[in-house]
């Protein structure tokens, strides 16, 4: 009888025990639905929602002055974040890219030169859509009309390089057309394919709609009908070799937000 009340004893001791230790337990899983600990948590910025990092974007060089107003916008919303853009052709920021360089998120003019870095990159999402034009000098002074008109051999056309997506996107409408140009060069982006024609050393360009829009009357804009053109899609994603990946998944996701996407229809970007 003896031995019985001592095993009680002990079963009861072990069962206050166990008790006491599960409480704490319970405390700390009580505290969120993530199980974390507030030491395991990761420091946010004075948002209060992302980590604080000095972000380095590679963006096509479409994007360059609608990307300096959205910079400046996501920091003054996220203090103590850092965002510097590199600007180039969606091709030069994918060799960049395959070559290392230390970069945290890639905007592209095209879903073709994202698709083709899938091993270096998180998923893309498209962020805008663009459409082409006709640049000219201001006034018109050629009176170019149409696609059809920079097949004429008086006129000096410029247009970016086939393996830029301007230049694809270019290549895609003339080529729809049955129109054959015989460019007096080929520019390795969009943007000095504008600066030709802004400076008078060329009469005609193919460029976006935002580019002319962006010149503020430097350069004049003949629209190409919808059935004609062609639609450029902006894909952004985060880079694998990022060193700062939550703050660059966060940057990526805030493209799509109602601000970002504000100023991106203001800028002239049709909606994605």
């Amino acid at each position: 009888m003896r031995f019985l009340q001592h095993v009680r004893l002990r079963r009861a001791a072990a069962g206050l025990l166990g008790s006491a230790l599960l409480v704490p337990v319970l405390a700390a899983c009580g505290s969120g639905s993530t199980g974390l600990s507030a030491a395991a948590a990761p420091t946010a910025s004075a948002s209060g929602s992302v980590p604080a990092a000095k972000l380095t974007v590679l963006a096509a060089a479409s994007l360059t002055d609608v990307f300096k107003t959205m910079g400046a916008q996501y920091e003054k919303e996220h203090p103590g974040t850092k965002v510097t853009f590199s600007f180039a052709g969606s091709q030069e920021l994918a060799a960049q890219v395959r070559q290392g360089a230390p970069a945290d998120a890639l905007v592209t003019a095209d879903t073709k030169t994202m698709d083709g870095l899938k091993a270096e990159t998180g998923t893309p999402t498209v962020i805008a859509k663009n459409e082409l034009v006709i640049a000219t000098a201001p006034g018109n002074p050629h009176k170019i009309d149409s696609l059809k008109d920079l097949s004429d051999p008086q006129l000096k056309v410029v247009l970016a390089a086939p393996e830029v997506p301007a230049g694809h996107y270019s290549q895609e409408v003339l080529d729809k057309q049955g129109i054959t140009v015989k460019p007096v060069s080929l520019e390795p982006n969009v943007r000095a394919v504008l600066s030709k024609v802004e400076l008078g050393e060329a009469d005609a360009g193919l460029v976006y709609k935002t580019d002319t829009t962006a010149t503020e009357g430097k350069v004049g804009a003949v629209g190409i009908p919808p059935d004609q053109n062609a639609i450029a899609s902006y894909p952004a994603a985060t880079l694998k070799a990022a060193k700062n990946a939550a703050a660059s998944a966060a940057f990526v996701q805030w493209l799509s937000s109602p601000e970002a996407q504000k100023i991106l229809q203001e800028a002239g970007f049709q909606q994605p």
